[in-house]
């Protein structure tokens, strides 16, 4: 069987990302949704809109996100659009807050852990494509956040973040954290809602993964630990199973004095077992072949 390819490059820098992107060879059809995260009001992390500036004009498309499931400044529509264009994305962009008015699409799940169904933004249906702009970093619940973090928790309305954060039990964002599944089912329902979306745009999607700013903490973090280790590149692929292994196999080969801080971020919330799921779903391979794009 044919090893997926990823693409890599050390240098972060906005026209990398372009150019990680070329490198795919592919083209993605009609009306591109460019997935990004927008950033908590306070979080010191996140990238910037003028970073993804080049990319998103390159593919023609439409910057989406979703609202939150927690409180912060972007659980509701009205807050987040305030955080969105504070943050200075409806400034730059067509931007477009899936699920700013209800009500939610259900997609299935095909044969998954613990979902059915996984709850996305009416708004998605506006979309042929999507490319899936990642800010690979750490985080407190999911020990790392790449590509299949933002197809799924990303991806997921407020109702499906509680959906999928709840392993399936409960769709209120007010009541999700009174009881919490195993740390397993949740990583489990990420896999599930993951190959949702995957399915949903019918291998119209495409992955970068920005490995920068390389914080434990995810840019949903109003308070987030500063990077703890130096940049390391950016990663493109056609699979997101393969982006995101391939993103902790550099991690793990790195002689950065902050790899072990970072890694024991991921193990002790078992992150990795995400992507095992993923791929045991048949969302992607762990078997990669890494193909460097050097200047």
């Amino acid at each position: 069987m044919e090893k997926s390819k990823v693409y890599f490059t050390k240098q972060a820098t906005p026209e990398n990302v372009v150019k990680l992107y070329k490198a795919l060879g592919v083209e993605l059809k009609g009306k591109v949704a460019v997935k990004v995260h927008s950033g908590e009001e306070g979080n010191q992390n996140y990238l910037r809109p003028e970073f993804m500036k080049p990319m998103v004009e390159y593919v023609k498309g439409t910057v989406v996100e979703c609202n939150t499931a927690y409180g912060g400044e972007r659980n509701t529509t009205k807050k987040h659009l305030v955080t969105i264009k504070k943050h200075g994305w409806s400034d730059i962009f067509d931007f477009d807050l899936l699920d700013a008015e209800g009500p939610d699409i259900s997609v299935p799940v095909r044969n998954g852990y613990h979902l059915k169904e996984d709850l996305l933004g009416k708004n998605i249906e506006k979309y042929d494509s999507m490319l899936v702009l990642s800010h690979f970093k750490g985080h407190p619940m999911g020990g790392y956040g790449g590509a299949l973090k933002q197809l799924s928790i990303g991806c997921a309305s407020s109702a499906g973040k509680a959906w999928i954060h709840s392993a399936g039990k409960c769709k209120n964002q007010h009541t999700l954290w009174l009881k919490l599944p195993p740390q397993d089912h949740f990583l489990e329902s990420m896999a599930d809602a993951a190959s949702a979306v995957v399915d949903y745009f019918k291998g119209n999607i495409a992955y970068v993964n920005i490995m920068c700013n390389l914080s434990v903490d995810c840019d949903c973090c109003a308070v987030a630990e500063n990077p703890c280790m130096q940049d390391i590149g950016i990663l493109s692929s056609t699979d997101p199973v393969a982006i995101d292994q391939a993103c902790i196999d550099l991690i793990k080969a790195s002689n950065d004095p902050g790899r072990d801080h970072f890694m024991k971020r991921v193990e002790s919330r078992n992150g990795t077992h995400t992507i095992d799921a993923a791929e045991k779903l048949g969302v992607g391979s762990k078997e990669y072949e890494l193909i460097v794009i050097t200047d």
